[in-house]
């Protein structure tokens, strides 16, 4: 008996064509457009801090991956203020927390991807990521399939990680 791969050959994901779709607004790079709007939800910014801001990542590893962004643009930690990377610190913990609350995360993955040889997909503005994590996520779609399964739409999770930022602050 062979598996009926014909009826598993597309993994639909119609939410995601919003992103591709979209006219940039500037000729800035994503983030650097997140950080001068003032509309948070059309750029999924879940909270701003003085340095830094918090957004939820368009291409997820899993539900709830955040990042924390400088709002000054720079592809080098060490050119980080202190206080910018302090703020940075404080965001990552903050969205450890929102992500406890709002997805039950029970760990994550936090780090820097510093450079294209790295895995940065976009090096030029630097920023942290922060990937929530759960007993038995990793299955085999990507591993066989290339594919990975996000349960849960962009905006109905945006809104809830921006009711639970509002409720802890």
């Amino acid at each position: 008996m062979s598996f009926p791969k014909e009826h598993l050959e597309s993994l639909w994901a119609p939410w995601r064509v919003e992103y591709f779709s979209r006219e940039r607004s500037s000729g800035e790079d994503f983030l650097a457009e997140a950080a001068a709007s003032s509309d948070d939800a059309a750029h999924l910014v879940v909270c701003r801090r003085k340095n830094a801001f918090l957004i939820l990542n368009k291409y997820p590893y899993a539900s709830g991956h955040l990042m924390v962004v400088p709002y000054r643009r720079t592809s080098r930690m060490e050119d980080l203020t202190d206080e910018e990377a302090l703020v940075l610190w404080h965001l990552s913990t903050h969205a450890q927390r929102l992500l406890r609350e709002v997805v039950k995360a029970e760990g994550f993955n936090v780090g820097f991807n510093l450079g294209t040889i790295a895995g940065a997909g976009f090096e030029e503005h630097l920023h942290l990521h922060i990937v929530p994590r759960w007993t038995g996520d990793q299955n085999f779609m990507p591993m066989i399939a290339g594919t990975r399964i996000i349960p849960e739409g962009l905006m109905p999770l945006y809104e809830k990680l921006v009711e639970a930022d509002r409720a802890i602050t």
